[in-house]
């Protein structure tokens, strides 16, 4: 994934060349989907109960954390069995509980990874497969060598992201810390800010 920060431009036709700039170069460079800072998403309501844990986790410490723990821990939580929950469970409720869904797994977790000193550890929500009627939650963890989808609902260990089809695993909303961010494919960045430097470009003729 690739974070982005949009800054405003001065004039109008050095606003629609910089779009049309960056629109080429996002397509030529980036291949990860984009994420944009936003103070709000259509899930926070849902996310209120875990919201804490989330914000209390965001960890600055060294990352030790090996991928065979991280696979151990998913096998752990792949072999709860699969209820799907209207609310988020806490990892509390997730350790006591029967079951749980990809949200409860997910968050479990994300509070292991990051008590255990893991840094640049996003819990994502987004599809899974283009048929896939409902959303998913799976952590997405960003190491020296490489970037890993960890699905503790449905996979056995961590997925590079390289490894993983491109029409997989597509983020909608990204949440990491106290920070959250909106996800967009980097051609649908280049569709917008295509259209936005028409516009700009038009209305100064």
């Amino acid at each position: 994934m690739v974070f982005v920060r949009v800054c405003p431009f001065p004039p109008r036709r050095g606003l629609a060349l910089a779009f049309a700039l960056l629109a080429a170069s996002v397509v030529s460079c980036f291949a990860d989907p984009l994420l944009f800072p936003v103070k709000a998403t259509p899930y926070d309501n849902q996310m209120a109960r875990i919201r804490p844990i989330l914000t209390s986790l965001n960890s600055t410490g060294g990352q030790n954390l090996s991928l065979a723990v991280v696979n151990h821990w998913i096998e752990d939580l792949r072999s709860i069995p699969y209820v799907f929950s209207t609310q988020w469970m806490t990892p509390a409720e997730v350790e006591r509980a029967p079951a749980a869904d990809c949200k409860g797994k997910s968050v479990l977790l994300y509070q292991l990874m990051c008590g255990q000193g893991a840094t640049n550890v996003r819990l994502v929500i987004g599809k899974r497969a283009p048929a896939s009627l409902l959303t998913h939650t799976w952590v997405e963890w960003t190491t020296r060598s490489a970037t890993y989808v960890l699905d503790p609902t449905i996979n056995r260990s961590a997925c590079s992201i390289r490894q993983i089809p491109s029409n997989s695993y597509i983020p909608y909303y990204v949440y990491a810390g106290a920070q959250k961010y909106r996800a967009t494919e980097p051609v649908n960045l280049y569709a917008g800010l295509s259209h936005t430097s028409d516009e700009l470009l038009v209305a100064e003729r």
